[in-house]
């Protein structure tokens, strides 16, 4: 829930005619990428992507378009260049969960060490297509082997049951270029680069000019010189001979029939996500937020323009940060210690669970942490009134420091989700790294059938005495509508967002 406490414009009724607009055609080059592809197209892609978050809108996002496409020309078969409408109502739930704060984020994604695990880093550099393709560029990563006249022959050697293409360079740096080639055949041919001045291996083949592309055929030692232009395309045309290049990426699966969902809490929530779009979009382009009134929107992202030093235009209005502190958790949030005893730390208390946040709340790990609260307040609202309560512990309680060392969590920046029972004195731990919403509702599922090993809840955290009623502690905050439908199927973890 975010409270747009600055601008709302008056006339907000002026709603979204470019919501589902892109700005991208075809033709330029960019991938127009809706959020349920992003996993097979682009997580699971063999292939360095860059992915801006954008917003029709968004005057920031006009003025890089231009250096965007040109970007995406200059990485044309060498790394995707795409976009994510985050104005589309589809797209909002996987924009929140990416970490998108503000117009136009930029992120780089590329393959890790196990498929379908990118890494991902914010992009930050300069808004120009030379900034954007030198960085993505840098991305790439390289299995090109570097071979000189010493290990010629040991490569050949171990590479003798596959096809080798070695391109002879005048220069010594590999190329994006063949770093993509490389991984288009990558297990079908072994790709290495050999410099000029290598002279006993250019007398070996012959080479008279460079750069010049050769293939080895398996078990042979007769190459096959490329006639062709040296670039991507006449290359891989010219591999494809031994075996067609790898696929990008997984196939998209057989589409599932459509299931019916509640029109009435559809549009609810459309609807509110409309308002608050139109109140970011009448503010980047009128002067009419000056007349602005208070108003809580429900959203799983309030994204504004990000400000950015090497764009600047006249008629940009200042863009209106919405910082972490005003995204309000949809469980109570209790700072006090003594509170916290009261509800859930006493020796009457039943069963609660404890969501502790991380000490830097700014931190990307407690992003994480706000879309897994998210994730618990719709798993409550799913089970009814009758489940046990949810509390997240903020930094700021005095408890927090204690719980962590009492229970043996770390000190780290990483969100803990802890269930206590201090009438019985046990406590157990969440046991996933990360917090898919399937997951953690399995685990509440195992607490409320009394299943798995509990662990003793150290004396010192449990206060003595009767206390207040839990559920008239809870009752005392203000209620938060979440939809299940709106809760992203997994929280991405501090190292892939």
């Amino acid at each position: 829930m975010v409270r747009l406490s600055t601008y709302l414009a008056a006339t907000a009724a002026l709603a979204i005619n470019a919501q589902a607009e892109s700005m991208y055609s075809k033709k330029s080059g960019v991938l127009n990428l809706a959020g349920t592809d992003y996993d097979r197209l682009i997580a699971k892609s063999n292939y360095t992507s860059i992915v801006e978050f954008y917003a029709p809108w968004c005057g920031h996002c006009k003025n890089l378009k231009p250096a965007y496409e040109k970007a995406a020309q200059s990485l044309a078969g060498i790394a995707k260049v795409a976009a994510v409408n985050c104005d589309e109502e589809m797209n909002k739930p996987f924009c929140g969960q990416m970490g998108v704060q503000g117009f136009p984020t930029l992120k780089i994604v590329r393959p890790g060490k196990k498929p379908g695990r990118p890494i991902v880093d914010a992009y930050e550099g300069p808004r120009t297509a030379k900034g954007i393709v030198e960085a993505v560029k840098d991305k790439v990563p390289n299995i090109v082997k570097k071979v000189t006249d010493k290990n010629l022959d040991e490569w050949l050697e171990g590479n003798k049951d596959t096809a080798k293409a070695i391109l002879f360079s005048e220069k010594g740096v590999v190329s994006a270029t063949m770093k993509a080639l490389a991984i288009d055949f990558a297990g079908i041919v072994s790709v290495a680069q050999v410099k000029k001045s290598e002279k006993a291996a250019v007398d070996k083949y012959g080479i008279t000019e460079f750069p010049s592309l050769i293939l080895v055929p398996a078990g042979s030692d007769a190459p096959i010189k490329h006639e062709g232009k040296v670039d991507k395309e006449a290359m891989v045309k010219f591999l494809t001979q031994v075996a067609p290049p790898n696929p990008d990426c997984p196939s998209p699966k057989a589409k599932k029939p459509k299931v019916k969902k509640d029109s009435k809490k559809e549009s609810k929530s459309s609807s509110k996500f409309a308002k608050a779009s139109a109140s970011h979009k009448s503010a980047d382009s009128s002067s009419a937020a000056a007349s602005a009134t208070d108003e809580t929107v429900e959203e799983p992202i309030a994204a504004t323009e990000s400000p950015d030093p090497n764009i600047k235009t006249e008629d940009t209005p200042d863009p209106v940060e919405l910082p972490v502190g005003d995204v309000k958790p949809s469980v109570p949030s209790v700072a006090d210690a003594a509170e916290l005893q009261s509800l859930c730390l006493n020796s009457q208390a039943k069963t609660c669970i404890l969501a502790i946040l991380p000490p830097d709340d700014a931190s990307d790990a407690a992003m994480s942490a706000m879309s897994v609260i998210t994730t618990l307040g719709a798993i409550h609202k799913k089970h009814g009134k009758n489940l046990f309560p949810f509390v997240s512990v903020p930094p700021s309680n005095p408890l927090a420091d204690t719980l962590r060392s009492e229970l043996s969590l770390g000190t780290d920046d990483t969100l803990h989700l802890v269930a206590t029972h201090g009438k019985r004195a046990w406590y157990k731990k969440y046991p996933g790294a990360t917090f898919g919403a399937a997951d953690v509702e399995a685990w509440v599922d195992s607490i409320r059938m009394g299943e798995g090993k509990k662990e003793k809840l150290p004396e010192t955290l449990v206060a003595s005495g009767a206390q207040e009623p839990v559920e008239e502690k809870i009752a005392e905050q203000e209620p938060v509508q979440i939809n299940i439908e709106d809760i992203p199927e997994e929280a991405p973890t501090h190292n892939e967002l």
